[in-house]
C-alpha cells in the first residue's frame, strides 16, 4: 500500500475498505474526546484513500471523512462512488453534517455509505440521500 503524508491510498474494494477503515481509525489523534473515526473514500477509478480524525488543542478538530476527501482531490480524483466509516460503540457513527455536505460536493444521492464498528461489525448502511435529504449539492449552482 502506498502511502502520501500518512494517507492510505490504493486500489481495493469493499472488503478492504473496510479494513482500511479499522486500521486507521487506531491511528487517529483523538486525546480530548477519546472517540476514535477511521474512513475511507473510493473514488471512480477504484482508489480508495482513508484517514482519522485529528484533534487539537482549541477543540478545532479534523474528522476522518474530511482527511480521506482531501487526501482523495490532492490525488486528482473528483468523484465519490463509496465510503466506509469505522467509529467505536454501539451506535452507528455516521458522518456528521459538515462531512456529508462535503461527500455531497463529490457524490450522487445513490452513493453509499457503510458504517461499521471498530471490529468491522456492520452497524448499517444508508445513501448519501438518505443521511442528507433535500441536500444542496453542486447542480443547484448551474
Amino acid at each position: 500500500m502506498a502511502k502520501r503524508r500518512g494517507v492510505a491510498k490504493r486500489k481495493g474494494g469493499r472488503d478492504e475498505m473496510v479494513k482500511a477503515a479499522i486500521r486507521v481509525r487506531k491511528r487517529a489523534y483523538s486525546p480530548y474526546s477519546k472517540f476514535q473515526v477511521g474512513a475511507v473514500v473510493r473514488a471512480s477509478d477504484g482508489s480508495i484513500y482513508a484517514a482519522a480524525n485529528v484533534e487539537n488543542a482549541a477543540y478545532q478538530g479534523t474528522c476522518a471523512e474530511s482527511g480521506a476527501i482531501a487526501a482523495m482531490v490532492a490525488d486528482g480524483k473528483r468523484r465519490i462512488v463509496e465510503v466506509v466509516v469505522s467509529g467505536q460503540g454501539k451506535i452507528p457513527c455516521t458522518p456528521c453534517g459538515g462531512c456529508r455536505q462535503r461527500i455531497r460536493e463529490f457524490a450522487g444521492l445513490d452513493t453509499t455509505i457503510r458504517v461499521v464498528n471498530e471490529r468491522g461489525k456492520a452497524m448499517g448502511t444508508w445513501t448519501l440521500g438518505e443521511l442528507l435529504p433535500a441536500s444542496f449539492g453542486p447542480e443547484n449552482l448551474k
